[in-house]
C-alpha cells in the first residue's frame, strides 16, 4: 500500500451507516453496526458492508486458500515495483519531504510528552513495519533511536534497505544504527517482548484483513517497553473503505480505524492530519496508540475565581 490518488471510479460520497457518538477507543467490544460501513472497490463496485467485501476476498479467513492468495498477490505486486523512493511511494516521490517533516513533528511531540528529556537519556529502540527500502528509517527514525529494526516481506526491498543503511553508504552516528532486518510479513510477525519504545507502522496495515489487523496489534503490544507506543500513519477514506484490487489492500475511514483500535485493546493517545500533500491524494492521518488509557485532565476554575462577583453590565 502506498500514498495514492483517490481512484477516479470512486464517487465523491458513498453511504455509510452512522455511528453513535461519542466514538472513543476503549477496550470494550465494538457493536456490529460499527463494522457495517459500506464501501467500494477501485472499479467503483459497491459493497454493503466490510464483512461482505472480506467474505468475497478472503473467504472464511483462517486457512482458507483465498486468504493465502490475498497475501500472496499483495507481495507479488510489490515485488514488481522499483526499489526506489519513487517506486515505494507509487510514483509520488516528491511528497517524501512533506511526509518526513510531518512525521518528525508528530514524533517530536510524542517523545517530549512520553519520555523524560524527550528520551535523550534513554537507549531508544524502534521497529519500522513495512519498511520497504528503509526510507523512513534513514530519513527519520535512525536520528531519534539508538537502534531501529526493519520489518519488510519483499526481500528485494529489504536488501536495498540493508545496503542503503550500511556504514559504506550511510552513517548516522556510532550510537544510532539499523540493527535487525526481518523479511517477514506483518501478519506473521511477533516482536521480542519489551524491546521497543516505538513501533512505527506506515502505509502497510491496509494489506491486513480486519482479523489479522487486530491479531497483529495484540501480539505487538508485548513488544513495547513500559511507556512505549505505536504510531500508525495511513491513507484515510472519506467513508467506509476503498478496496484496491491491484495491490490487494484496503483504505479504511477514520471511524473504521478507530473501531479496529478498540477491538485491539488500544487507546488513541493523539492524532494529527498530514499536511502538504497534493489534493488528488487520499488524506493521511497519524495516530499515536497506547496500551493504557490516557490520563484525563479536568480543567476547573479555582474556588476564588468561581466565587468572585461579576460586574453586571
Amino acid at each position: 500500500m502506498w500514498i495514492r490518488p483517490i481512484p477516479k471510479a470512486i464517487p465523491q460520497q458513498y453511504p455509510i451507516i452512522a455511528l453513535s457518538p461519542p466514538y472513543l477507543c476503549t477496550t470494550t467490544k465494538a457493536s456490529s453496526n460499527e463494522m457495517e460501513a459500506a464501501g467500494t472497490d477501485s472499479d467503483g463496485r459497491e459493497f454493503k458492508s466490510s464483512q461482505e467485501m472480506w467474505r468475497e476476498q478472503v473467504g472464511d479467513g483462517g486457512d482458507d486458500p483465498k486468504k493465502s492468495q490475498w497475501y500472496r498477490e499483495g507481495v507479488a505486486y510489490w515485488e514488481g515495483v522499483e526499489a526506489s523512493v519513487d517506486g515505494v511511494l507509487g510514483g509520488f516521490g516528491q511528497v517524501n519531504d512533506a511526509d518526513i517533516n510531518g512525521s518528525e513533528a508528530f514524533l517530536n511531540t510524542l517523545l517530549h510528552e512520553r519520555f523524560g528529556d524527550a528520551g535523550r537519556n534513554q537507549h531508544l529502540v524502534a521497529l519500522d513495519c513495512g519498511s520497504g527500502i528503509g526510507r523512513i528509517t534513514k530519513n527519520l527514525l535512525i536520528r531519534y533511536f539508538n537502534e531501529v529494526d526493519l520489518l519488510e516481506p519483499v526481500s528485494r526491498f529489504l536488501d536495498a534497505a540493508r545496503e542503503s543503511l550500511s556504514q559504506e553508504h550511510f552513517v548516522a552516528s556510532d550510537l544510532h544504527k539499523a540493527t535487525n532486518f526481518y523479511c517477514v510479513p506483518l501478519q506473521e510477525f511477533t516482536p521480542d517482548a519489551g524491546r521497543y519504545n516505538v513501533i512505527w507502522i506506515q502505509w502497510c496495515i491496509g494489506h491486513l484483513t480486519d482479523e489479522d489487523f487486530i491479531s497483529f496489534f495484540k501480539r505487538a503490544k508485548v513488544g513495547l517497553k513500559p511507556g512505549g507506543f505505536f504510531i500508525l500513519k495511513e491513507n484515510i477514506a472519506r467513508n467506509g473503505f476503498v478496496l484496491d484490487k491491484e495491490d490487494r489492500s484496503i483504505t479504511r475511514s477514520d471511524l473504521y480505524f478507530k473501531d479496529l483500535f478498540r477491538q485491539s485493546g488500544l487507546h488513541l493517545y493523539k492524532m494529527k492530519d498530514q499536511k502538504g500533500l497534493p489534493e488528488e491524494l487520499f488524506a493521511v492521518k497519524m495516530y499515536a496508540l497506547t496500551t493504557e488509557a490516557p490520563k484525563k485532565v479536568h480543567k476547573t476554575r479555582s474556588k476564588m475565581q468561581a466565587n468572585r462577583p461579576a460586574i453586571i453590565k
